[in-house]
């Protein structure tokens, strides 16, 4: 898988056991996004009838319902802090995630070169975990529009390779096969808090409604007020995005006048019902 920083991000996957799957799909920063799907058996259009095997006891409607119910919250976190010689991006999704061996593959696409992987259980499922590098550079990413293409695939690929993820994720309602099944009041879920961190840096807090573009925006907005993003960590939770960023204004803390203006505008962009074209 290929992505294009200059004009989107883009997907193709041909896979298929009778017949040929396939299915190309494109986020572009400058744009709308994209679902092309067809389907073709030795070159002729046809449709596919899926059989549902009636449940043979209320036993087993009751397990497919449960297994239906307990589809766990997909989280990718992009992690700039732990490591000072590499981005860490972690995955999970319960424990469904394989290899992910064609995420790796992905961001090698990307010019990255993953330099160690790993993976460890706990209560929340099976945590994938990779340190990855510019391959060009040897060095951690830290470009905002390279991290929001990161994060992207990893998304691209859990719709692609885990279809009941769809409707648990905000990029399933334009790239999945099934959106969310509730909307997220950006006007509620959006939070921004400034702390104190040392006399040299403070720590941005943000939650808010996931989408698209939205890793390039909110540095974006920080910068636009002369605030300088130092390091942070980025994760998208289901429907949820949560950024924390270590900032400062010339090599020190940001003041409370500051905190305000950066605290207002944040807000002001993320709740509006529409945003820029720049934006993306």
């Amino acid at each position: 898988m290929a992505m294009a920083m200059a004009s989107g991000v883009c997907h193709s996957l041909i896979a298929g056991e009778k017949g040929l799957l396939s299915s190309r799909n494109c986020i572009s920063f400058g744009g709308s996004p994209s679902v092309v799907r067809v389907l073709s058996t030795k070159g002729r259009l046809s449709f596919v009838a899926v059989n549902i095997p009636k449940a043979t006891s209320p036993t087993a409607v009751e397990e497919e319902s449960s297994r239906i119910d307990s589809v766990p919250t997909p989280k990718v976190i992009i992690d700039l802090d732990s490591d000072p010689d590499s981005t860490i991006v972690e995955i999970t999704f319960g424990d469904r995630l394989g290899a992910l061996l064609d995420t790796m593959r992905s961001l090698k696409n990307l010019g990255l070169n993953v330099v160690k992987a790993n993976v460890y259980l706990d209560s929340s499922g099976k945590h994938n975990k990779f340190s990855i590098t510019k391959a060009s550079t040897g060095r951690k990413v830290d470009d905002p529009e390279l991290l929001e293409a990161i994060r992207l695939t990893i998304i691209n690929n859990l719709l692609e390779y885990h279809p009941e993820s769809s409707s648990m994720l905000a990029m399933g309602a334009a790239f999945g096969i099934e959106p969310p099944k509730e909307q997220i009041d950006v006007d509620i879920a959006t939070h921004v808090n400034i702390y104190d961190d040392g006399p040299a840096r403070s720590l941005l807090v943000v939650d808010t409604a996931d989408r698209p573009g939205l890793l390039v925006d909110l540095v974006k907005i920080i910068t636009d007020i002369n605030v300088t993003v130092q390091s942070g960590e980025f994760d998208t939770e289901g429907l949820l995005a949560k950024a924390k960023f270590h900032v400062s204004y010339r090599d020190e803390a940001i003041r409370k006048p500051l905190q305000l203006v950066l605290a207002n505008s944040l807000r002001y962009y993320l709740k509006r019902p529409t945003t820029e074209e720049a934006s993306f």
